[in-house]
């Protein structure tokens, strides 16, 4: 119980810090970006279930889609990877999260992936 409110606190804790990031130069900013993925938390924790919701694919679908630019790719991959580092979050379970949720993206989810390098498709 103390580790999944801890868990919690990190989450809520990141979400506040990227809440008041500067949006991204572009059709989606990092807040409603996060805002969209917050369904995917408990996926991508270890002890979480073993298949994202159907809330969770919503999501990852609409910040796909609205990421329409490779700025604006970029300054997500960003904004996620800074939401990351405070989160206990299953490496294996995030590279599986497209497959998942039947989407396409131009580089494999990784927390250690090189934002410089993603291209928009």
């Amino acid at each position: 119980m103390e580790n999944k409110m801890a868990s919690l606190l990190a989450f809520a804790l990141a979400m506040t810090i990227v809440l008041n990031a500067p949006p991204t130069n572009g059709d989606i900013s990092c807040q409603e970006a996060l805002c969209d993925l917050i369904p995917c938390q408990p996926y991508l924790e270890s002890s979480g279930p073993p298949t994202p919701t159907v809330r969770c694919c919503i999501g990852v679908r609409n910040v796909n889609a609205n990421a329409t630019t490779t700025e604006i790719r970029r300054g997500l991959c960003e904004c996620f990877k800074k939401a990351a580092a405070s989160m206990p979050i299953d490496p294996q379970k995030l590279m599986k999260l497209p497959e998942f949720c039947q989407v396409s993206v131009p580089v494999t989810l990784d927390p250690k992936v090189d934002c410089s390098k993603i291209s928009l498709f």
